[in-house]
């Protein structure tokens, strides 16, 4: 705040029209390590060093952007059922998918599944080791699973071995409902402790066989649990964190927990990739996984609507042109931000903050905001249309102005 008040209104107005909405990150000194100049401190959020790893082509880990992750829920056998619930995921926003592969036919469909998906596909494996390799074969580009679970250690070298010849990575995935049962009757329940220990036995295994590419997940149903395992586990390794709260519910009561249990985490700076799990479709589960980061300031992908929840004072109806703006702006990918406010109570001020703002005014009309300035009047009955207008060509401006400044690079390192 110190930061805000020192400078003038001018300079502070050309601010908030340049950095609308973007996350600031505490600027670091020639050692790395951050400073207090931060403008906004209080917005900062300063992640966990962790080594990177490859999930087919996405990088996870280090300092790469935290990833959204789902899972689907058709059977892995039909293959055509599978392909298109990827591609709705992938769609929505998912960076990588995983597939369940319970049994040689789902391997065998899995071959098609990768080809057809233009994420990376995950394969979901428990118990058998043929499985596994069958999976790296068929061009998974990661293997969930517990060396601990596989049998033998030769089964694990098999897995290890083909992981390696065709470029898979792993994750550790260690859930409270299955936690090993000399751990249970060490510690008499599921605890931070216990899930810990799992996890670093697992990974032992794969160290000593000379393999690092993985990440590992600590998952309860209970949110206490799972947060107080995985900040444990981020003091214990290095390792990227694969972020869920297993089994959380429905829609509306899982996306509660989720958001509360990941939030948490993500907030501290704990966290790479993230999964939402929810009896729902999985489209769902990347759309909350991507507002959760997205109120964070830690990845942003489309509209952000930022809308009143209405009362009688609103000069139109707010939560359904809400929800038609919700669904008309849903392919637009661009990062904006739109704020839609009943009246002239918060209306200006959230719109001085946003690229796009209309404030009901009554008498039928409203007031359009463009960079956070009034622009001009617009009557209830034509503001659906304008709005979704004014972001599509506000989009095509952002990705025209991107395109042109890559170029410039482009053409600048040819020189």
């Amino acid at each position: 705040m110190r930061g805000l008040v020192a400078l003038d209104r001018g300079r502070r107005d050309a601010y908030h029209r340049d950095h609308r909405a973007a996350p600031r990150q505490a600027p670091r000194t020639g050692n790395g390590k951050a400073t207090d100049m931060s403008i906004r401190p209080w917005r900062d959020i300063h992640r966990r060093k962790s080594r990177r790893i490859m999930v087919g082509s996405v990088p996870v880990g280090g300092d790469a952007p935290i990833t959204v992750q789902t899972m689907t829920n058709t059977l892995t056998t039909d293959a055509p059922a599978t392909i298109r619930q990827v591609l709705a995921c992938a769609e929505a926003g998912a960076d990588i998918v995983r597939v369940s592969c319970p049994d040689e036919g789902s391997t065998r469909a899995l071959r098609e599944i990768v080809r057809e998906s233009p994420v990376p596909i995950v394969a979901d494996i428990h118990f058998h080791h043929r499985r596994a390799i069958e999976a790296a074969e068929a061009g998974a580009a990661c293997l969930r699973i517990n060396p601990g679970n596989i049998g033998k250690p030769e089964r694990v070298r098999e897995v290890i071995r083909a992981a390696r010849d065709h470029g898979c990575s792993m994750r550790i995935g260690v859930n409270a409902g299955s936690l090993e049962p000399h751990l249970l009757e060490k510690y008499a329940e599921p605890c931070p402790e216990a899930m810990v220990e799992s996890a670093l036995e697992h990974a032992k295994i794969l160290q000593d066989n000379d393999f690092h590419e993985f990440k590992i997940s600590v998952k309860a149903s209970d949110v206490f649990l799972t947060a107080a395992a995985y900040q444990a586990l981020a003091d214990a390794c290095d390792h990227p964190l694969h972020l869920g709260v297993t089994e959380a519910g429905g829609l509306t009561s899982g996306g509660v927990k989720s958001a509360i249990g990941l939030g948490n985490l993500l907030w501290m700076g704990v966290g790479d990739t993230v999964r939402v799990s929810l009896s729902a479709d999985p489209v769902e589960e990347v759309k909350i996984g991507f507002e959760i980061l997205k109120s964070l300031n830690l990845r942003h992908r489309g509209v952000t609507i930022i809308s009143c929840p209405s009362c009688a004072r609103q000069g139109f109806d707010v939560i359904e042109t809400v929800k038609a703006l919700e669904e008309r702006l849903a392919h637009i990918r661009t990062h904006m931000t739109l704020s839609v406010i009943g009246c002239v109570v918060n209306g200006p001020g959230e719109a001085r903050e946003t690229d796009i703002g209309f404030t009901g005014g009554g008498a039928g009309s409203g007031m359009v905001y463009l960079a956070g300035l009034q622009s001009h009047k617009m009557d209830n009955a034509g503001m659906l249309d304008h709005l979704v207008e004014l972001v599509e060509r506000k989009a095509e401006e952002i990705e025209a102005a991107r395109a042109q400044a890559a170029a410039e690079a482009a053409a600048q390192a040819a020189e």
